[in-house]
């Protein structure tokens, strides 16, 4: 018994030692188990991290909090999904195709305490259900971004869709930001608002049919009241699940319409000198 506690001292001195030594090699990326190369090559992208602070910005031009549902595509070593779980409290799923680097990010998610929010999923994000999501995040390719497109446009109205460096085609982002010389843009999955809508004050006064034209989340078109000739709309924004525009009613009073869109449904407020009344509107 006396012997082994030099044996013991030894040991732990050893492995103190080896700690230190690590620490010293520690390579830039990855753990002891597993070290990723920047720029090494994975199923359709090279590998290369976006910066911390730029992460950040990301998930704050999303608007990330402890109530949505972030999915990273592509997601790697899981620096977003563990940066959306821990500094927004949000639940997080990551989808990464290598499995070395699927089981280092859940590794990493362990070490930040996150491993309860955070969810990587080892597959393809072709394949991969990610409907879900509130907010989604990536760093692909323009052409994998197009090739997500019409996935991503068929998702919820009010979705955030943020990407590092590349754009969506014809698809104009809601807002461009930089950060380390690096570009990242942000989209809000736009409801579809494109025909023609009945529309009416709830309480038997103003009468319509709406037509909008829509490209994406850009929209114009006119108002024609009942017995009366169209007019242009004014001022028309959607963005998500939000409508809004202005309009010259029969006297003369300019009305604006701040509407929610469900499905085939509007519901919302429309306003003028003070007064407020409810506006419903069904699609034709």
């Amino acid at each position: 018994m006396i012997a082994a506690r030099p044996i013991a001292a030894a040991a732990a001195l050893w492995l103190s030692l080896a700690a230190v030594a690590f620490a010293q090699t520690k390579p830039e990326h990855g753990d002891e188990v597993y070290q990723p190369s920047v720029g090494q090559a994975g199923k359709d992208v090279i590998w290369v991290p976006t910066p911390d602070a730029l992460v950040d910005q990301m998930l704050k031009a999303a608007k990330v909090t402890k109530d949505d549902i972030v999915y990273d595509l592509g997601s790697g070593d899981g620096k977003i999904p563990i940066a959306a779980a821990k500094s927004f409290g949000a639940r997080a799923w990551g989808i990464e195709y290598n499995p070395e680097m699927a089981e280092l990010a859940r590794r990493n998610a362990r070490r930040a305490g996150v491993d309860k929010q955070v969810t990587i999923i080892t597959g393809d994000i072709f394949k991969e259900d990610f409907s879900k999501a509130t907010v989604v995040t990536m760093y692909l390719l323009p052409d994998l971004n197009l090739k997500l497109r019409p996935t991503i446009l068929k998702m919820k109205p009010g979705t955030r869709v943020t990407s590092h460096q590349f754009h969506m085609g014809d698809w104009d982002p809601d807002e461009t930001f930089t950060q380390e010389y690096r570009n990242a843009y942000l989209w809000i999955v736009p409801a579809n608002v494109a025909g023609e809508w009945q529309v009416r004050e709830e309480n038997g006064g103003f009468q319509g049919t709406v037509s909008i034209a829509q490209r994406y989340q850009r929209i114009g078109g006119t108002l024609t009241p009942a017995g009366g000739k169209p007019q242009p709309l004014l001022g028309a924004a959607l963005r998500g699940d939000k409508l809004s525009f202005s309009f010259v009613d029969g006297e003369n009073n300019l009305r604006t319409a701040h509407l929610t869109v469900s499905d085939r449904k509007l519901y919302g407020d429309i306003s003028w000198f003070g007064r407020t009344t409810t506006l419903v509107g069904s699609k034709r």
